[in-house]
């Protein structure tokens, strides 16, 4: 009976022996397929393309100057409705141009020294025209100086008075650009998967970068380059 029962513990320790070992077996098999998940890479990928503005904003200045005040109001007036007049012959849709209150300075009141202005006041005007015709406005741009040979005095070499292209179709264009972007990232991750001997394997983890717009170049400011950059982490495994 002794011995009976000395074989039956033999054999269940046995037992117990061998599933500890196949436990602690698959335990290490997990561990090192976890170590090898966390072997990654990182890449990123440009999409970069250039699109025509659909939007201009063109504001004209002009200054006017005078010792009375009534009269430069009625010379700002007729500067405006020859600039507006000037817009429409060329095609500008009425509902295109804004024109915003003048800014007027009193000289006197914020003279220094003995200096005497030659006029005590000077208005700048803003004549704005807003438009998704760009070739059109572009060509009325080209004739301003033949309205300015009738006496108005331009201005405009400040940062108000710069002409704005727009681009508004950023949400058109933003998949493509973002699917390039992923693909290219894929591509550097692939090369170096294939340089380093090992196998790309799923993604860990994507940022999408911020989209960008610029004028393409100075000379160009209504062509717009829109430009991207995803990075995507994957992993890699032998």
């Amino acid at each position: 009976m002794q011995e009976q029962s000395k074989s039956s513990a033999f054999i269940l320790g046995a037992f117990i022996f061998l599933g500890l070992a196949t436990v602690g077996y698959q335990l290490g098999n997990a561990a090192i397929q976890y170590k090898e998940y966390e072997r990654t890479v990182t890449a990123k990928g440009l999409s970069e393309r250039e699109y025509p503005a659909d939007i201009v904003i063109w504001p004209i200045q002009f200054t006017e100057s005078s010792n009375d005040l009534a009269q430069l109001y009625s010379s700002i007036e007729a500067s405006n409705s020859k600039i507006k007049g000037f817009l429409e012959k060329n095609k500008i849709n009425p509902d295109e141009i804004s024109i915003s209150a003048p800014n007027i300075t009193d000289k006197s009141a914020r003279q220094y020294g003995n200096a005497k202005a030659e006029y005590r006041y000077t208005a700048q005007q803003t004549v704005t025209v807003y438009s998704k015709n760009i070739p059109r406005v572009q060509n009325v741009m080209k004739l301003l100086p033949e309205l300015g040979k009738t006496g108005i005095a331009f201005t405009g070499s400040n940062y108000q008075g710069q002409t704005e292209y727009i681009f508004t179709r950023l949400n058109e264009v933003k998949p493509e650009m973002i699917e390039e972007a992923t693909r290219k990232a894929r591509e550097v991750a692939e090369k170096f998967a294939a340089d380093s001997n090992s196998q790309l394997g799923k993604i860990r983890q994507a940022k999408q970068g911020q989209f960008s717009i610029n004028a393409r170049d100075k000379n160009s400011p209504s062509i717009k380059k829109v430009r991207v950059v995803s990075t995507v982490e994957y992993y890699l495994s032998d």
